[in-house]
């Protein structure tokens, strides 16, 4: 007995990892060769159970539905038992109709992702997209916060300020639907305050605004259907359905009214459409397993209404529900063998009432086939029909077409058109658009007075074009509009563009958009330009190869520096001081390695210097000085005068190694930390147009006045600087400690 116990404890843990695996098919048959040595009910409804969902899981609904049925008839069933087999039912329409969870929806500009209506009072995010404020405050008043439906970006939790921009351009290109939307929070108020026939009333007032709203249309069937106004909220429904047939709300508002009127096979289309289209949709799981345990009861006197729900529900072919359901609307059930099996009943014996009862449900695990037949029966159609194709396109699909075309009040076409039209045209309210004209300046950054490029939104409201904003930001972290501190949105520098008002800009104002883009490629253009007004920073010496950190707090060179990396050189000049000119007649192109910007703006520049330069005209930009330059190169030479320059260049390197060698060694260490190791001599020392690079190093890390650097700098021969080099050692060299 603990043997056949224990066997029977391995055997269910086998079908317990089959279950994990997905192998469906062998679970299934263990949890069958199972029920034939359990005695215990609870654990053969548990078995049974399993094996069902096995069978559902593994696409044998065909098998799966007698198994449902057999507890049906023992009384076990209960809704929550069906949670798995309205999924597969979900999931076969889903892909017999060629769907994919979460279809796009048929959007508007306007419309927010989160409630799929037109915006009101819109916020925009740090993550740079829109969302109406009343939606964004339900989210943060959630246990469950959701991100951002676009970049899954995790919401801010604090205030959130009206977009000033958008929120002015749907006032005034869409007055209409802006008094509709207000309507509509008004009459949310009146329904949650529990007074929904004035909250009826202003939907009346928001509908008659905007006729083919459809959150409007199903917020007021949801009214109507708490008010039990089943055949109004069916109207609304339809009316939803017809302009988003891919919003789950809108089905899910269908069904509570269905089932409202009673129309229970309707009632659970609907939820199943819900449920493929949002499979985290619990209302419509629930509804759906409850009605179906309702239709699936064995109750004799109900049996011949509610079979054929479930017939119109899953038969593919219309042979096989024509011969059931001729069966089973005969008043005198031995018309079902008459019509399918030519037998005769006898309805007061209970064994071939049973007989009746197995043959039915036969029928309905037969056609319960469909949801893996369909895929196949639809692949060959074309792309057009393989949404709800209407019965004039298709015989074959008769069946298909009549399982959703409604012949309920306000349904005036079948799916098939309205799929079609919400995949080929946005929703009437764009086409419709009254803001065919739009005046440039309401798309206009109030810093620079040009169409936004880049616009941003800051916390407060406001928008601006990036580099307007972050100038502003150099001098003041401070909104340049209201003055609301903005420190620490500064600080985070997550400056996402609001996308919303770059679409309004492309959809709207094409051609201003094309200038503004033209002319700031051509300001780019021209910061890129190393040769005329290339931008300098003043301030110390450097030299080429050698590094040269910076520390950057001053807002001209703050602006510099930001220039410098988006026009894609990364590259700017270094030049002294001078009390006459403004800075030095040579100076060296230093290039941006990296850039580390702290909280409050300021930044360290990681840098390092490349190529040497005369000045040739000084000028200043934007309070940051500039100048045309040339640049220096070292003159070559050859033969005799190249091997006397070599010998010159050994003995002059030597000294150097020994006066590095003899420095102190926190001085060493100094060294070595800001300059790095002193470098080794080159194969080629006319290779590159500097001269050799510790020539550079050594000229850096000498105790010499900038003012006696700087004619090394200037100097094109090699041999003229090697000797001005052996000069500044041999006097170093008298002052070493003996």
């Amino acid at each position: 007995m603990g043997s056949e116990g224990s066997g029977v404890e391995v055997l269910l843990e086998l079908a317990a990892e089959a279950f994990r695996a997905r192998n469906f098919q062998l679970a299934a048959e263990v949890y069958q060769c199972q029920l034939r040595g359990l005695k215990q009910p609870k654990e053969e409804l548990e078995v049974h159970l399993k094996r069902a969902q096995c069978l559902a899981l593994g696409g044998r609904l065909a098998e799966a539905v007698p198994q449902y049925q057999l507890l049906c008839q023992q009384g076990r069933l209960r809704a929550e038992h069906l949670e798995v087999l309205v999924g597969c039912l979900a999931e076969g329409m889903r892909g017999s109709q060629g769907w994919a969870q979460g279809e796009p929806l048929a959007r508007g500009l306007l419309s927010c992702r989160r409630c799929t209506g037109t915006l009101f009072e819109p916020v925009t995010l740090r993550c740079g997209h829109t969302y109406c404020r009343s939606c964004l405050e339900k989210e943060r008043e959630s246990s469950q916060r959701a991100p951002c439906k676009v970049c899954r970006e995790k919401l801010a939790s604090s205030s959130y300020k009206i977009n000033v921009v958008l929120n002015s351009f749907l006032g005034k290109y869409h007055p209409a639907e802006t008094r509709a939307l207000t309507l509509r929070h008004e009459g949310n108020i009146l329904y949650k305050n529990k007074r929904p026939q004035a909250a009826l009333e202003k939907y009346h007032e928001a509908i008659a605004l905007a006729p083919k709203d459809h959150l409007l249309l199903s917020n007021r069937a949801q009214i109507n259907v708490s008010m039990k106004y089943f055949e109004d909220a069916l109207r609304d429904g339809n009316a939803a359905c017809s302009i988003q047939p891919f919003w789950s709300k809108g089905h899910l508002q269908k069904a509570q009214a269905l089932a409202g009127l009673q129309k229970m096979d309707k009632a659970l289309k609907e939820y199943l459409i819900c449920i493929a289209l949002d499979s985290e949709n619990r209302t419509a799981k629930m509804e759906a397993q409850r009605i179906l345990c309702d239709l699936l009861s064995p109750i004799a006197e109900n049996m011949h209404q509610r079979l054929p729900d479930i017939m119109r529900l899953l038969a593919p072919r219309s042979r096989i529900k024509g011969i059931v359901l001729n069966s089973l609307n005969s008043r005198n059930s031995s018309n079902i063998f008459e019509n399918s099996c030519k037998a005769t009943i006898d309805e007061a014996d209970i064994g071939v009432k049973q007989e009746w009862k197995a043959h039915t449900y036969g029928s309905l695990t037969t056609s319960a086939q469909m949801i893996s037949d369909k895929v196949d029966t639809l692949k060959n159609l074309p792309a057009d029909q393989l949404a709800w194709t209407s019965p004039e396109k298709t015989t074959s699909l008769k069946t298909k077409h009549s399982l959703v075309k409604e012949d309920e009040p306000g349904t005036t076409e079948g799916y098939s058109k309205c799929i079609k039209r919400a995949r080929t045209q946005s929703p009437s309210r764009e086409r419709d658009d009254p803001s065919e004209f739009v005046d440039p300046f309401d798309l206009e950054c109030s810093l620079c007075m040009r169409l936004y490029y880049e616009p941003i939104t800051t916390p407060c409201g406001h928008t601006f074009c990036l580099k307007c904003f972050e100038r502003c930001m150099d001098h003041s972290p401070k909104c340049p509009l209201c003055k609301e501190d903005l420190s620490e949105y500064q600080a985070l520098r997550q400056y996402n563009r609001t996308v919303l008002i770059e679409e309004l800009a492309a959809h709207h104002l094409p051609e201003e958009l094309a200038e503004r883009k033209r002319v700031n490629d051509e300001e780019m253009a021209e910061l890129s330009n190393l040769n005329n007004d290339v931008p300098i920073f003043v301030c110390t010496m450097a030299y080429p190869t050698v590094p040269c950190p910076l520390h950057i707090f001053e807002p001209c060179y703050r602006l510099m520096i930001r220039r410098c990396m988006e026009s894609g050189s990364k590259q700017f000049g270094m030049c002294l001081s001078d009390p006459v000119k403004g800075f030095a007649e040579y100076g060296c192109m230093l290039e941006v390695r990296n850039v580390e910007v702290f909280s409050d703006g300021r930044s360290v520049v990681d840098t390092i210097g490349r190529r040497r330069f005369k000045v040739l005209r000084h000028s200043e930009k934007d309070g940051y000085s500039t100048a045309d330059i040339e640049y220096l190169e070292d003159e070559k030479v050859e033969g005799e005068n190249y091997a006397e320059l070599l010998r010159l260049h050994d003995l002059v390197y030597d000294q150097a190694y020994v006066w590095s060698s003899s420095l102190k060694q926190i001085l060493k260490t100094r060294i070595l930390s800001h300059f790095g190791p002193m470098p080794k001599k080159d194969t080629d020392i006319q290779a590159s147009p500097n001269g050799p690079g510790w020539c550079w190093w050594l000229l850096a890390v000498l105790p010499l006045e900038n003012r006696a650097q700087l004619p090394f700098l200037a100097m094109t021969t090699l041999r003229e600087r090697l000797k001005g080099i052996r000069r500044v050692l041999l006097f170093m060299s008298r002052n070493l400690p003996r």
